[in-house]
Parts: structure tokens; C-alpha cells; sequence
């Protein structure tokens, strides 16, 4: 998804916590969804030729221009060296603040002010907020600004984006300090079983923000409000009401002042849980598309993805802070001395701890995509099921191919897609469609 307009990522040792969110994309609107050249035709017998998914596939990729292909490839794979240099700049930056002792000066300025400890970390929380997003800013406005642009993916000019970085930035203002404050004084009781105690405050945390987010983070970025439309809301409900999902409202949101990107989102869990989607969406497609995606949505609310991937995540993080604690140890015996830091409840390591954690969710990259990839092609049959629109699933995922590569080979997708690509989607939905012709309320060729 994910995915939506998310806040800019509480730096390196809090963006590992936040899940992505669910993204999908639509392109121009058009009348009504038309059959690929590839669905059956009658014979001479009057009997319907079998369908061929595969050919059904292909007819569906061709409808990309090369012109388009080479724009999409090229937007794409820019994003795997993006990954990697965005990881080194990471450590470029943590090994500044350490080597020059940055580090240990934030935290002996908290020292001097005050003798209380979570004031310490707190201040240095909010110290090293500041410096890491002056060091880090060249990457992140070329990245969320001058490349969208190059791509002509953002709509959004300079000042409006500044604009959601500063927001963005007051958000981890707020957060990172409450989430370092917890830490560390977990850190200071539990010299031994630091770590594990370290994944239960981490998950905890994760779980406050999926909590918030929907009400009081999102909105920060975007005005919400209830869907008014009915021909587009009743039958989004209905499919809410006939699969067990207790929502009342469909929330649109004005992504189109950011982006071109058409996407939506069920985000939230009991009492916070949302159905959301775009005005870009709501603009740019049909209305069994709209049905198509909204589907999805809903499947994982159904399947409850939300709480199976908070129990993936305690998992996650126990086995990440087992891995910090190795790491983190090694480091410190090795540097410790030069860089200032006292261990691992000295809050001068942070920039260590930071990195040490972006090392092990790098090597986790397949592992961590493959989960939510799955999760993704669940809701994908979902959907199908529930809105028995696989014409329009399938232009939804042709849509995609604006910024995702539709056709990547098999270890790219394993590797790098934390969704299923363009083909399988397509694939899927053909396939679908193959089992179903004749059915009451499918169309029939």
C-alpha cells in the first residue's frame, strides 16, 4: 500500500516500528472496463473457446507503452540503489555523531541541566532529532521532492512539502523522546535482559502508533472526511456488512494535493479502525475499480492482518534487539573509549544503536518483504471473492505500473517487492476469472 502519505519515519531507530500501509493505484477513468483481447471467443459450434490466462496476462501488460515500461523500470529499480545509499548515508551520519563526539556532548549538555535521568534522555532525544534531520535533509529532498517531481508522480510544490516535513518532524518531536525515555530506563534495570525487555517497549510502542495514527497523526498530513457519495459508498458498506467488518463510514482523504498516486488504506485496530481512500482514487477510476480496491481493504481487516502482524513483529524485534545486543556490545568494545560511551544504558549510543538496528532490518529486507507480501496476496483472493470484479482488479494493478515495476523476475520480487507484483496480481485475477465465466453476475464473453 502502502503505501499513503506516511510521516517521515522517526529516524533510524524508530522507522522500523511503523507498518506499511496499504497502497494501490488507478489510472484514468474510463467508462466501463473492457474485455482483453484474449477472452474466449465462440466457436463455429457456438461453444466458448477455454480461457487462457496466460494470454489474458499478457494482453493486460501490453497495454503499457514501452515509453511507459522504461519510465516505470526506471523509477522503480532507482528505488533499490536509493535503499542502499540510504543505509550508508545512515551510518555515514551515526559514525559522524560518534566519531566527533557529537554524541557524547548532546548527552553531557542533558547532564548539566538537570540530575533527573529520563530528562536526560529527553533532551538528548530531542538534541539529536534536530541534528539528525539537518544531516539527513540533502538525501531526504532529493529523494521526496526532486525525484517525485522527475517522475512527475508529486503534485506538491517546495513550500507545501517543507510544510510536511516540518510536520512530520514535530511529530517525532513528540514521539521519539516518550519512546527513548521507555527504553532507556529499561536499559539502566535490566543490564542482562535489556533486549528483551527492549522488544516488549518496541512493541508496545508500535502498537500506540497504530493506535493514533489514524486520528491524530494522519490527519496532520491530510484532511479526512466522511465519503458522502452514495453509489460509491453503499457498496463498499455493503461489502463491510456481508464479511463481519463493524464500520459505519468510508473516510476520503485530499492526497491529490501531494501526489498522482491513487491509493487507500484500513488502518487502526478496535476502536480506531478505518476504511480510507484517496480523492486521486476517487477521480481517476471506475467504479468497479473502486469496489476492486475497497475489497482488498477489507480483506485485511477479515483475515485480521492487523493483529497477526503485531505477533510477526514482537517477533521481529526480539530477534532484531538480540542482534543489537551483539552487535552493540562488539562496537562498543572496540570504539566505546573514542566515541564516549559508557554502555548500553548511556544514551550517547544511540547513533550505534541506530545503526547496528538498520544492519540487521537490511539483511531482514527478504524476509520482512515476503511477510507482507503474503499478506498482501490474501487480500488480494479477498477482494476477488468479495467484489467479483477481476477486470478491474486487474486494470487497478496495470495502474500500479506508474511507479512499480509490473514485471520483475523472481528474485527481484522476492528480494525487493513488499507487494506481488503487477504480473501475479494480474495473473491471479485472470485466473480467477477463468474458474468463475458463466456465474451469475459475471460477465460472460
Amino acid at each position: 500500500m502502502k503505501r499513503r502519505k506516511k510521516v517521515r519515519g522517526f529516524l533510524l531507530v524508530t522507522g522500523w516500528l511503523l507498518l506499511a500501509g496499504v497502497a494501490w493505484g488507478q489510472e484514468e477513468e474510463s467508462p466501463a472496463v473492457e474485455p482483453v483481447a484474449a477472452e474466449a471467443e465462440e466457436t463455429s459450434a457456438g461453444e466458448p473457446e477455454p480461457f487462457d490466462v496466460e494470454a489474458a496476462t499478457r494482453a493486460y501488460l501490453a497495454k503499457q507503452s514501452p515509453e511507459e515500461k522504461e519510465r516505470s523500470d526506471s523509477y522503480f529499480e532507482g528505488g533499490y540503489w536509493l535503499r542502499l545509499w540510504g543505509f550508508l548515508y545512515g551510518l555515514g551520519v551515526a559514525w559522524l555523531l560518534l566519531g566527533t563526539r557529537w554524541s557524547a556532548k548532546m548527552r553531557d549538555l542533558g547532564r548539566r541541566v538537570t540530575r533527573f535521568r529520563a530528562v536526560h534522555t529527553a533532551l538528548y532525544a530531542v538534541q539529536y532529532i534536530l541534528a539528525t534531520t539537518v544531516l539527513g535533509f540533502p538525501l531526504a529532498l532529493y529523494q521526496g521532492y526532486f525525484r517525485e517531481h522527475q517522475y512527475g508522480l508529486a503534485t506538491q510544490g517546495f513550500g507545501g512539502w517543507m510544510r510536511d516535513q516540518g510536520v512530520g518532524l514535530g511529530v517525532e518531536l513528540v514521539l521519539m523522546p516518550i519512546l527513548l525515555v521507555a527504553l532507556y530506563a529499561v536499559f539502566r534495570r535490566a543490564p542482562r535482559t535489556w533486549w528483551l525487555w527492549g522488544a516488549v517497549v518496541g512493541l508496545v510502542f508500535l502498537v500506540l502508533v497504530i493506535l493514533i495514527a489514524p486520528v491524530y497523526i494522519a490527519p496532520l498530513f491530510n484532511d479526512y472526511k466522511a465519503l458522502e457519495d452514495p453509489e460509491v459508498v453503499e457498496p463498499i458498506l455493503q461489502m463491510a456488512r456481508a464479511n463481519g467488518v463493524a464500520v459505519d463510514n468510508v473516510y476520503q482523504f485530499d492526497a491529490s494535493r501531494q501526489s498522482k498516486r491513487i491509493s487507500a488504506n484500513v488502518s487502526g485496530f478496535l476502536g480506531t479502525l478505518r476504511i480510507s481512500l484517496n480523492d486521486n482514487l476517487l477521480e481517476r477510476c471506475t467504479l468497479p475499480e473502486v469496489k476492486a480496491v475497497m475489497a482488498h481493504e477489507i480483506g485485511h481487516y477479515v483475515l485480521n492482518h492487523i493483529y497477526e502482524s503485531i505477533v510477526f513483529f514482537a517477533v521481529v524485534l526480539t530477534l532484531a534487539f538480540a542482534f543489537v545486543r551483539l552487535g552493540f556490545e562488539a562496537a562498543r568494545a572496540r570504539w566505546g573509549e573514542w566515541w564516549g560511551i559508557e554502555g548500553i544504558s548511556d544514551v550517547a549510543g544511540l547513533p550505534l544503536l541506530g545503526a547496528v538496528f538498520s544492519i540487521f532490518f537490511l539483511l531482514a529486507t527478504p524476509v520482512m518483504n515476503t511477510y507482507i507480501r503474503v499478506n498482501e496476496a490474501e487480500a488480494d483472493i479477498f477482494g476477488l471473492n468479495a467484489a467479483r470484479e477481476p477486470d478491474a482488479f486487474a486494470e487497478t494493478a496495470l495502474k500500479l505500473g506508474e511507479y512499480r515495476k509490473l514485471d520483475p523476475g523472481p528474485f527481484e520480487e522476492w528480494f525487493f517487492f513488499d507487494h506481488p507484483s503487477g504480473r501475479s496480481r494480474i495473473e491471479m485475477a485472470m485466473r480467477w476469472k477463468a474458474e468463475h465465466l458463466g456465474e451469475p453476475g459475471m460477465r460472460v464473453p
